[in-house]
């Protein structure tokens, strides 16, 4: 299972036998983008950002759409293919959950790092097909380790602006070391701030070129300084250079010269993000 499965089987059992409906609008949601997520049909994925708002309205612990009951686990590795061995076990041909989880990754773990492998037993041992696995694929981890930032479906102009989508949707995730994004100049608090948009235009060239994949920093939402940011104005998303120029005015500046800059009032612009690297690695 990955993650998005994972979160799938949760939000099924969370939703039980409620109103889809109920459900979505509690949660902040189309009920379109609810039956989206909850189809197989369709691509979409329960992402980061909503999973942990739900968590939120229902009083969930952070990060419990992203375990998996242990019982769950054994079961999906059993459909995949995976036969356990009972020769030799005393008594009772019924294995343990220990047992399980010790012959699935003697067959099928080899791909698992030897932090993951220790996780899996210590929760098989510790209870007996009543464990949870915790997968901390959106907790902070010591910096080096690698983890998954959000690719979101936004497309952010840098030319006559795009209007923003009502719910972004996840297109991908990307892995990356943030220890490797400090060493080359991007500085940021907690990864899990950190988002990825496709710029869209020409307006920006050449430092951010058309269709670049973009890495922002979400919890910047007010001007810090100098820079380029992810910002609505006039109902319209853009990706430009912002500069203060003073009374309350910003300049929104593009890099391209056959684009003039404007001026704009700051208490009509709303910063959604600020852009630290372009992904051909240029630094913003």
């Amino acid at each position: 299972m990955d993650i998005y499965e994972i979160r799938k089987r949760n939000l099924v059992k969370l939703i039980g036998n409620q109103r889809k409906g109920a459900c979505a609008e509690r949660w902040g949601m189309a009920p379109a983008h609810l039956s989206q997520i909850l189809s197989d049909k369709t691509a979409k994925n329960l992402g980061d950002d909503v999973a942990r708002r739900i968590e939120s309205v229902e009083g969930l612990p952070r990060g419990w759409f992203d375990s998996v009951p242990l019982s769950d686990a054994i079961a999906v590795t059993e459909l995949s293919g995976f036969e356990p061995a009972t020769e030799g076990v005393k008594g009772s041909a019924v294995l343990s959950a220990a047992d399980l989880v010790k012959q699935m990754l003697a067959k099928q773990g080899s791909g698992l790092s030897d932090q993951a492998r220790h996780r899996l037993l210590a929760a098989a041992e510790a209870d007996d097909g009543g464990g949870t696995i915790e997968l901390d694929y959106y907790r902070p981890g010591v910096v080096g380790d690698e983890v998954w930032i959000a690719h979101y479906d936004v497309r952010a102009a840098m030319g006559g602006g795009q209007i923003p989508h009502d719910y972004p949707e996840m297109l991908q995730d990307i892995r990356v070391s943030p220890q490797h994004l400090r060493e080359m100049g991007v500085e940021f608090k907690e990864h899990f701030h950190l988002k990825m948009v496709t710029g869209w235009g020409q307006s920006m060239a050449p430092t951010i070129k058309h269709r670049d994949p973009l890495l922002v920093d979400v919890s910047i939402r007010e001007f810090v300084g100098d820079g380029i940011y992810m910002f609505t104005w006039d109902n319209h998303l853009y990706i430009k250079r912002l500069q203060w120029i003073g009374d309350d005015q910003l300049s929104m500046i593009s890099d391209n010269a056959l684009h003039p800059a404007r001026t704009i009032r700051a208490d009509e612009t709303y910063i959604q993000a600020r852009v630290l690297l372009v992904w051909n690695a240029n630094l913003v």
